[in-house]
């Protein structure tokens, strides 16, 4: 199985290293990252990022993409070549050949270009399906769920049960017309159906942590470290603080006992994803 490891939306919130820890000047660089996995059963995404119709129309009335407030917040930059739609033709292949697509969650910045996969179906855990279509009180359901961006997708496959633990996580397995390389491991915290993505690359794990956590530093080391503004954004965007910190934890003991066994990155994180696309995992 082979990984693309793409960066299909741009933001530069004010803050510079205040966010991302290493920008120089004022504004900082976070990435959405997503992976485009060559299978046998067609090409799977993971995560599509900002897609084609934001990029055309983020604030289109009555409905729109993405809410001004978090497009200023986040400084989000709009570009039609990082659409994980482009992305793919550039590779050679054709929308259509994207088959499958696996969701951390369904946040704004996580699900933009799913309608420009019309024939793909759609995997994610029923809580966050629910959360995301039912009632949306209160800033953060209001801004982070955007119902624009899916509701013209039909094919969902959503799950609830548990199989076989993965490395000592709950995990989905068998997801219907997927390899069984490819898993769901229930993260919740961030949303109430947040997930990570495993897959078994044949030499070790990979695993697709989406927002469970933000920053590198959080994982890879005994003592978490996270720069303030993520810490504040993640604070600001949880759903359960407990579960949140809990899986995090958890997530930073795997990175540390089975560091030759599991790679792990983030949604957003610039150097992580740099790192993945020179071959070099952190």
């Amino acid at each position: 199985m082979r990984i693309h490891h793409l960066n299909c939306g741009t933001d530069c919130p004010l803050g510079g290293a205040l966010f991302d820890g290493r920008s120089k000047g004022p504004l900082g660089h976070l990435v959405c990252h997503c992976w485009l996995l060559e299978t046998n059963e067609g090409l799977v995404l993971v995560d599509t990022g900002y897609g084609l119709r934001d990029v055309d129309h983020p604030h289109r009335r009555p409905q729109p993409r993405i809410t001004k407030a978090m497009r200023t917040m986040l400084n989000i930059r709009l570009c039609e070549e990082e659409t994980a739609v482009r992305q793919i033709e550039a590779l050679g292949f054709r929308a259509a050949d994207v088959r499958h697509i696996v969701l951390t969650h369904l946040d704004f910045d996580h699900a933009g270009g799913l309608e420009d996969f019309p024939q793909a179906t759609v995997h994610l855990m029923d809580a966050e399906f629910s959360a995301a279509t039912g009632p949306r009180n209160g800033f953060v359901p209001r801004n982070r769920y955007r119902p624009s961006q899916f509701d013209e997708v039909h094919a969902w496959k959503r799950y609830t049960g548990r199989g076989e633990s993965w490395m000592g996580f709950p995990a989905v397995r068998g997801l219907e017309g997927l390899p069984p390389e490819i898993l769901l491991v229930p993260l919740p915290g961030h949303t109430w159906g947040h997930a990570g993505v495993a897959i078994d690359t044949g030499s070790g794990w990979m695993l697709h942590a989406g927002d469970a956590y933000f920053y590198r530093n959080e994982v890879r080391q005994a003592k978490r470290q996270c720069t303030p503004g993520l810490r504040g954004y993640q604070n600001m965007m949880e759903v359960d603080r407990a579960a949140r910190l809990s899986n995090q934890a958890r997530l930073r003991k795997l990175s540390l006992e089975r560091a030759g066994e599991v790679r792990m990155v983030c949604a957003h994180d610039v150097v992580e994803l740099e790192a993945c696309q020179a071959g070099r995992p952190l």
